[in-house]
């Protein structure tokens, strides 16, 4: 894991890979709390026997969003951001679903730092993600998202 307190120590990271967070087991349990959460009860996420016999991958699939919504968890497992006032998460910009997560499945992100600004004592930094399935030559997506970190100064 790699720790990072300012604006100049995430500077010298520019593009390179910061990390790979560790294996992270997609559940029925989970989908179903973000069905939940979100009102999104598509029979291809929650309905495990139709999913079984009808759908095309043999089982229930995670919701793309729910893959996506794991980038801060998994994240925090790749950087220790220190020294913080605050951090926000600040977009995402051009996201690629590439294949389904299906249940059971173990996923990870790997991470590159694309891009890093100081806009006036806040960094804003692009970095380059990718979800990885365990097994599977293809990603469950790729993309850039958009930090801001207000780190302390003194």
């Amino acid at each position: 894991m790699q720790i990072i307190s300012s604006h100049a120590e995430f500077e010298q990271y520019l593009g390179k890979e910061l990390g790979v967070s560790s294996w992270h087991t997609i559940t029925q349990e989970q989908i179903n709390k973000f069905a939940d959460a979100t009102l999104d009860y598509q029979w291809i996420h929650t309905d495990e026997e139709m999913a079984k016999n009808e759908g095309p991958f043999g089982a229930t699939i995670a919701h793309g969003y729910l893959t996506l919504s794991l980038i801060p968890f998994l994240w925090k497992q790749i950087v220790d951001i220190q020294n913080l006032k605050m951090e926000i998460n600040y977009g995402i910009e051009s996201l690629k679903f590439a294949q389904p997560v299906i249940v059971n499945s173990n996923i990870r992100l790997k991470a590159k730092l694309a891009s890093i600004v100081n806009l006036r004592g806040v960094t804003k930094v692009h970095m380059g993600i990718e979800m990885e399935i365990e097994g599977q030559k293809k990603p469950a997506f790729t993309g850039e998202v958009v930090f801001l970190y207000h780190f302390i100064t003194t």
